[in-house]
């Protein structure tokens, strides 16, 4: 059964909401498909031009994240995670609407990211209006060296 959260806040973050990251992150994403980031990648990123740091949270509890760039007049999706007590109840949808409006307020035009080929996560970007653009064999490696192709997704925002 799923059910849509009353209240979902978002907010800004920054690299003391890492802690925070990392945990959804370890949680969100299984190991074997090789999907999530290091800590210091993501304080890697979040240090470069352009990069800015979503945090959902419900009823003070940790509910996901985004981590998007924006170069130029596009923006690149690179991570969104939504804890596992969280799917299916609006979250992830909640973040990729504040995504996509704070890339509008930046000036882009087009939105993009990549997503693991059987990734759950599809059926949000395709009902959110993003295409199917390209492919990318073998791009994600996992903990036992698998490798799992990745989809690109696109959506124009203007």
């Amino acid at each position: 059964m799923s059910t849509t959260l009353n209240r979902i806040d978002l907010r800004s973050g920054g690299a003391a909401d890492l802690g925070t990251v990392d945990a959804v992150m370890q949680a969100a994403f299984d190991p074997r498909f090789g999907e999530a980031w290091t800590r210091s990648q993501c304080l890697g990123i979040l240090a470069m031009p352009g990069v800015w740091l979503t945090i959902a949270s419900v009823d003070g509890e940790a509910a996901g994240f985004a981590i998007a760039r924006i170069v130029a007049d596009e923006v690149e999706l690179l991570l969104l995670a939504t804890a596992p007590t969280m799917r299916r109840r609006g979250v992830g949808s909640a973040i990729l609407r504040s995504v996509m409006a704070d890339s509008l307020m930046r000036g882009a035009i087009s939105l993009h990211l990549e997503v693991r080929d059987g990734n759950g996560a599809i059926a949000l970007y395709s009902q959110s209006g993003f295409n199917k653009v390209g492919e990318r064999k073998r791009y994600y490696r996992g903990a036992d060296g698998q490798a799992f192709d990745a989809f690109t997704f696109r959506r124009e925002l203007a």
